[in-house]
């Protein structure tokens, strides 16, 4: 095809089909690359996923629950403005936060925060009492309290720049009331929502695995997805 201008006949570019190959090409190298630099800073800044290896937060999270971090919520900031502007608040009591255990900063914990600092904690008979008024705990099943062999607890004072945490499943989980409060600067996030569930109870799998037990995990799931995966806990909000 040619076009006329001014009694001058022009002729269209051709583009060689190799070129437009190259084009191509480049234009999914450079959305792949945008795509990996956007996972790899929300992975470094924004959210973290997490695994659950233990019964501690029972029933609001199960074993082999897959959960999304919000590592953002909880950033520290320097302006009254970036509150503001910014998604960012202040630890609150009830939220799931994923934390560096005290005692082993190796290792991330997943517990629910339910003193703030200053705040006086206690438990009677496994109820939680906070500034000595009962708090309510929706989430707790009673058969979790029982046989809690610290549900008299207490009275214990938070100390500033602390956070008094503890597991839902109050039977099983080894929480501040073991080893102390969990202080500001290594908590990581605040646990968002479940993306997956795998039923691994059967697996029996080891909380903090090697690199071996990691592989024959990941087998097993590849084998059992269909029939061992909670689709009804994917995608749902934790609280």
């Amino acid at each position: 095809m040619s076009t006329a201008t001014e009694g001058v006949i022009q002729q269209e570019p051709v583009v060689e089909e190799e070129s437009w190959q190259k084009a191509i090409l480049r234009d999914y190298a450079e959305t792949i690359l945008i795509c990996v630099i956007f996972v790899i800073f929300s992975r470094a800044f924004v959210f973290q996923q997490s695994k659950i290896p233990s019964g501690s937060m029972m029933d609001t999270l199960l074993i082999g629950d897959y959960i999304m971090v919000n590592r953002f919520v909880y950033a520290p900031t320097s302006f009254d403005w970036e509150h503001k502007l910014l998604p960012s608040r202040e630890i609150r009591r009830g939220d799931v936060v994923v934390f560096k255990q005290p005692r082993h900063p190796e290792q991330d914990y997943i517990k629910r925060v339910v003193g703030l600092p200053g705040e006086t904690v206690e438990l009677r008979q496994g109820y939680l009492y906070v500034n000595g008024r009962r708090v309510y705990e929706p989430y707790i099943d009673d058969d979790y309290r029982r046989q809690d062999k610290l549900r008299n607890y207490g009275p214990y004072v938070v100390p500033d720049g602390n956070y008094y945490v503890m597991g839902d499943h109050r039977n099983k989980s080894a929480d501040s009331r073991a080893w102390g409060p969990v202080p500001r600067e290594v908590m990581k996030g605040r646990a968002l929502l479940i993306w997956w569930s795998f039923d691994e109870a059967k697996s029996n799998p080891d909380p903090f695995p090697n690199a071996l037990e990691r592989i024959k995990s990941w087998a097993v799931k590849a084998i059992f997805f269909l029939p061992r995966s909670r689709w009804e806990r994917c995608f749902k909000l934790i609280r």
